[in-house]
């Protein structure tokens, strides 16, 4: 596609294409896929054995992010999922895992696809997220979701009102949160009070002195009056002074605030044009993995029209940004696909039992309707009850499988054919069956074998600024025991 209309580039902004590589894990059991006498390809394990077997793949997750960046992947990202002994995928704290990775790591950059907001109360998202820019020096890419299967979601919603069952109430409670979580990361005292939310409450009685105190310094930045309705003592009360008067808090301080200004990026995977235009209206960068290439190419453009439309929104304020992706500016809309390189003397042994790590995947995820977004533009829309079967997902090159010199080419042909300038691609290695080591070999032969031609033929990878966090003490202090003493 021709450049998008706009402010001329810069010439910095007119130098060499650049190509950012990601890796996705959706953990997937390691234990053997099997299909059962109805046809469904599901886990061979007992529940006991997939206990054990998500315990291993929490361990590979955090293994395989520091191998990450050992390998020279520029970004790592994972999903949230919940309760499923069938097999597909395990994350239920993406956060977290990031937060060990990054102990380890000074360069790769984290993202999630996504944090499912409806299932967080938004402050505590806020914190938690948080926390991980800190503890990684600045390299939180915050993703941001609305989920959609309901086993997950009626268990973790319910208690917030926004669950699935009403798909335009579960909308609103995600706006409105990620509203929320703008505020804490912005705002050094804040107040929120909409549909969904009133924070603080207002009913929340406290009369501290150490608040008042503190609020009535010059340098706090808020007077008490803008924290504290103050109001006379509660002759009725017989609890603490706090409790002890009508004074009502009024704004709220949520701590720690990223280290990244005025706050991280944002990311949503996204399937709906709906979803694609609210994420391009926001300065949210966009994420898809089960969308064929014309697809692809067609939701580039729709957000790429609609961000022109509503003048380029940006955290930063920068302006245009080039089609596809920019690597100077870290915005635009990422691509994920499926990779496996086959092993050679092994294709086709090692061929058929990637088909049935597929096919446990989209047999979970068919009957959730996502078949409908696997037709190519101009086909007519698939059955939302077809059987997604591994030769269809490799045919529409969602799933990228070959040697490495046909995995190149078909990355290559993604970038050509949706008109990137710069180029944003993410590899989802991990599948159902395989054991973490053999996942590290997938990403150690795309590293040597893959990742070197992308470059080249890209014009090379990004520069990605380093933490300087220490979070190990480079000295233990004098006087201090020894170890195990």
């Amino acid at each position: 596609m021709p450049r998008h209309a706009g402010a001329p580039c810069s010439r910095e902004e007119e130098r060499a294409v650049t190509i950012e590589l990601g890796v996705f894990h959706n953990g997937a059991s390691d234990l053997k896929a099997i299909t059962t006498p109805d046809g469904v390809v599901v886990n061979d394990g007992s529940l006991e054995e997939v206990h054990a077997s998500y315990q291993r793949v929490l361990i590979g997750q955090v293994r395989q992010g520091i191998l990450a960046e050992r390998l020279g992947f520029d970004y790592w990202f994972m999903t949230e999922h919940h309760f499923m002994p069938e097999g597909p995928e395990f994350s239920p704290n993406p956060l977290l895992v990031e937060a060990a990775i990054a102990a380890q790591t000074r360069r790769i950059r984290f993202g999630q696809m996504a944090n499912i907001v409806p299932w967080w109360h938004p402050v505590r998202l806020a914190e938690q997220a948080a926390m991980l820019d800190v503890i990684s020096g600045g390299r939180l890419e915050m993703g941001i979701g609305r989920g959609y299967q309901p086993r997950e979601a009626e268990v973790w919603g319910w208690r917030y009102g926004s669950t699935i069952q009403d798909q335009e109430r579960n909308r609103r409670y995600f706006e409105e949160a990620y509203e929320i979580i703008l505020k804490c990361w912005t705002q050094g005292s804040f107040s929120h009070h909409g549909e969904y939310w009133s924070i603080p409450p207002r009913h929340t009685k406290w009369h501290h002195k150490s608040t008042m105190a503190y609020f009535s310094l010059p340098k706090a930045g808020r007077r008490v009056e803008d924290v504290l309705q103050i109001g006379p003592p509660d002759l009725y009360s017989m609890g603490s002074p706090i409790m002890a008067a009508t004074t009502t808090l009024k704004e709220l301080s949520v701590f720690p605030q990223p280290v990244q200004k005025p706050h991280p990026q944002f990311w949503e995977p996204v399937t709906s044009e709906r979803s694609i235009r609210w994420a391009a209206r926001n300065g949210v960068n966009a994420f898809t993995v089960p969308e064929p290439t014309s697809r692809l190419k067609r939701n580039i453009e729709i957000y790429y029209e609609e961000a022109e439309k509503n003048g380029w929104p940006d955290r930063l304020g920068r302006g245009r940004f080039k089609f596809g992706w920019d690597s100077q500016k870290k915005r635009g809309f990422g691509c994920c696909r499926y990779v496996h390189i086959l092993q050679r003397g092994k294709e086709q042994e090692d061929l058929a039992r990637y088909r049935n790590a597929l096919e446990l995947q989209w047999d979970y995820y068919g009957p959730f309707g996502f078949a409908a977004v696997l037709s190519d533009l101009g086909e007519p829309m698939y059955d939302l009850n077809m059987k997604v079967t591994a030769d269809l997902l490799m045919q529409k090159e969602i799933a990228i499988v070959g040697t490495a010199e046909e995995v190149i080419r078909k990355i290559l042909r993604i970038k050509e054919t949706c008109g990137y300038e710069d180029f944003f691609f993410t590899a989802w290695f991990e599948a159902g069956g395989y054991r973490t080591e053999e996942i590290e070999e997938q990403m150690a032969i795309f590293a040597s074998e893959v990742m070197p031609v992308l470059r080249r033929e890209c014009g090379g990878g990004p520069t990605l600024p380093e933490s300087t966090v220490q979070l190990v003490p480079e000295r233990v202090p004098a006087g201090a025991p020894a170890a195990g003493s």
